[in-house]
């Protein structure tokens, strides 16, 4: 609670509290977090899709089979997404106290490097789904980042944003 009280309020906080949705503030009040997780997993995911296909556009056009189109639009996405869900992540949804530049350069290794992880992960689901099994490039996307999705939260809570003992 005390945590709650010695954040600034937001967009998000004025947005939930004006008139029209005060019935959803104590709500999203409790759970903001994971709302906030969920609503930036959704905003990078539509990043990590708007940039995988104009990739996996522009390598096709290029005359790239499919292995390395899946493999190199996956990485291209990623390199976007991760940028993005690192600003909303530390910002909005952990709201980081790390300050300094040695303070952020760790944490964002720290963050790239979970991220790392579960880029492999959607890269293999990526090359295992569309490229060897035929299944449809969107369907294998979208499954990948179901799995992804759930892995990063787990990842961004347990070792990047975890809150120090002082903290609360």
């Amino acid at each position: 609670m005390d945590e709650k009280q010695q954040r600034q309020p937001d967009i998000f906080d004025k947005l939930v509290h004006l008139k029209i949705f005060r019935w959803f503030e104590p709500f999203f009040q409790k759970n903001r977090e994971v709302l906030m997780y969920l609503f930036f997993g959704v905003m990078t995911t539509v990043v990590s899709f708007v940039t995988a296909g104009i990739a996996k556009y522009l390598l096709e056009l290029a005359g790239l089979g499919k292995d390395p189109v899946s493999v190199l639009s996956t990485l291209i996405s990623w390199v976007c997404a991760v940028t993005f869900a690192y600003v909303t992540n530390r910002i909005w949804v952990f709201d980081s106290k790390v300050s300094g530049a040695k303070g952020i350069l760790e944490e964002m290794a720290s963050f790239y490097g979970g991220r790392l992880f579960t880029l492999l992960v959607e890269m293999g689901m990526m090359w295992l789904g569309y490229s060897v099994m035929g299944i449809n490039y969107w369907v294998t996307k979208i499954a990948a980042n179901v799995v992804v999705l759930i892995l990063n939260y787990v990842i961004s809570k347990l070792f990047v944003f975890k809150k120090k003992k002082t903290e609360g």
